[in-house]
Order: C-alpha cells, then structure tokens, then sequence
C-alpha cells in the first residue's frame, strides 16, 4: 500500500512541474510523457506514448541547425554509455516552428544496475519573460505587425535609426538581415491565404527563437523579414545566415498528407558611418535579390 501511495506522489510531482519530462526503454519507445512535454511541444501524451521519439515528433536539432541522427542523440548515448548528459537544442512544436530547450539526460537502471532505459528532462530555453514585455512594449506604441505580431515596418526604420546614431556617437557596429520567402505565392495559390498565414506565423515563431534577445526581428512587408543585430562582424554574419536557412528549412507542419515546408533568401550587410537607413534597406534588399536570382535558400552578404 505505501509503494501504491509514494508511486502515485512521484506521478503527481511529475505532472506538476513546468519542465517536459519523459522515459523511454533501451529501445527509445516512450513510455511516460507529461503535461509539462505537453506545454512546451503541443504534443499530448497519447500522441506519443508507445512511439519512439527518435521517429515521432522531438527531431532535435543542435544551435547551428544540424539533425542529431543515432549516434549523436544524448538519450541514445546515455543509454549505451550509462552517462548523463547536458545540451542545449531546438525541438520541433507541433506547430511546426522550432524551440530552444536545455536537455538533460540519465540512464533508467533495474536493482541489479542492469539498463532499462534513459529520462530527458527539458525545459524552454526562450527568454519569455523579456520577448513577452517587448511584444507589450510595442503595443503601447502601437509598433506591432497584428499577424505575426512582430515590430512592423516604423519601428524597423526608428530602430534602425537609433543604431545608426550609435554608430556614428560610440563605433558600435550592428548588421542586417533582409530575409523574403521562397516561392511564397505558390503556396498561398496552392493552399489558400490562411495556409500562408500559418506559413509566416511558422517563420515568425522560428526566428525569434533563433536570434538573442538583443536582436530585433520584425515583418517588413508581405513575406518579407528583417533582423537587427547588434556587435556582429562578417564571419558572424555568416554564422547566423546558416542558423536561420537551417532552423527555417527544418521547420513544417502538415495540410492533409502534404509537408509545408518552406527556405528564406538572405541578404545581409553591416552598416557603414555614411550609411542612412535607406542606404541601409536597400543595400541589404539588393542582396537579398541576389540570393534569389542565383537559386534561393541561400544568403549574399555585402
């Protein structure tokens, strides 16, 4: 009778924390999900217990957009090496846009220390608390894309402006990222408006995740999305333009037995002392047409 009672008080512990918690056997099947891997992935237990997570629904990737396969995923190597482990990934929501989460890992053994199976633990790794008083701040000033919920295209230029001052007052350099869609209109032709809406929600949600929370990420227009990053040179340029082509392209959601998924075109640029803010825009703009004439899903930087 107590092991009946102190089971259902580790059971009731589990489903109260806020961090997704969930056990797999040697073979990675899901055996327990709770309400807290609920929450942050939009899955519910009974979508995924009895499946294995390695082909179901997490498909973790590492911060430079690269898919963990067999041998690199932490509960895999928990489980063969009886170590714990520590890693910061992004996960897929159900939605379809990608999450940053700090994963901890632990080998499951029997009484004799024989492996039975491994814990992830994950909690959201999104600065919430701040994104969230943006989005409230923006509001107040009426600043705010109503779609994607976004800076919309004043607050861009005001805030660019401001870092032009900067640059010009104290030398701190900042870039730019002109980023657009690829073969947008073919999806709203082929599924309708609503479904392109859900596409750039999908985008918005991924790149907010995908930038720190001294970057500005706002809607420029249409299909169009621009990025202000502070202290960044060229090689960090590089660095972000292949974390946002890889976290976009891994990013879908399903209509029917179709997969959207959709790449970005990227033109980026730092911004120079003589440089105003149309200068700016249009600069990173005709490099983002660069990307596009020379075959998409790729970045130019100028």
């Amino acid at each position: 009778m107590t092991a009946s009672v102190d089971n259902n008080l580790y059971k009731h512990l589990l489903e109260i924390l806020c961090d997704g918690v969930y056990f797999v056997d040697c073979t990675r099947k899901i055996l327990y999900w709770n309400k807290g891997a609920e929450k942050i992935t939009g899955y519910m237990s009974s979508e995924v217990v009895g499946k294995r997570c390695v082909d179901t629904v997490l498909n973790h990737v590492d911060t430079c957009g690269i898919k963990f396969y067999t041998t690199a995923c932490p509960l895999f190597e928990t489980i063969r090496d009886y170590r714990p482990r520590e890693v910061e990934v992004y996960i897929q929501h159900k939605k379809g846009h990608r999450i940053p989460v700090f994963v901890r890992t632990a080998p499951l053994l029997d009484s004799n220390e024989h492996i039975t199976g491994a814990v992830e633990i994950f909690s959201d790794n999104t600065p919430k608390l701040l994104i969230n008083q943006r989005i409230k701040d923006l509001e107040k000033m009426a600043l705010l894309d109503p779609l994607t919920e976004l800076a919309n295209r004043r607050y861009i230029e005001m805030n660019i402006q401001s870092k032009l001052d900067e640059l010009c007052r104290y030398g701190r350099s900042f870039g730019i990222f002109f980023m657009d869609i690829d073969h947008f209109k073919k999806i709203n032709d082929a599924y309708g408006h609503s479904v392109g809406d859900k596409v750039l929600k999908m985008v918005t949600k991924t790149l907010l995740h995908s930038v720190r929370t001294s970057d500005i990420v706002g809607r420029w227009g249409g299909e169009e999305f621009i990025a202000i990053t502070p202290n960044v040179d060229k090689e960090r340029l590089h660095f972000i333009s292949k974390k946002l082509h890889a976290l976009v392209g891994y990013s879908s959601f399903s209509i029917g037995s179709d997969i959207i998924q959709v790449t970005i075109s990227i033109g980026a640029t730092i911004a120079q002392p003589d440089d105003t803010v149309n200068t700016l825009l249009e600069r990173s703009d005709k490099l983002m047409y660069c990307s596009k004439i020379s075959g998409r899903n790729r970045t130019s930087i100028g």
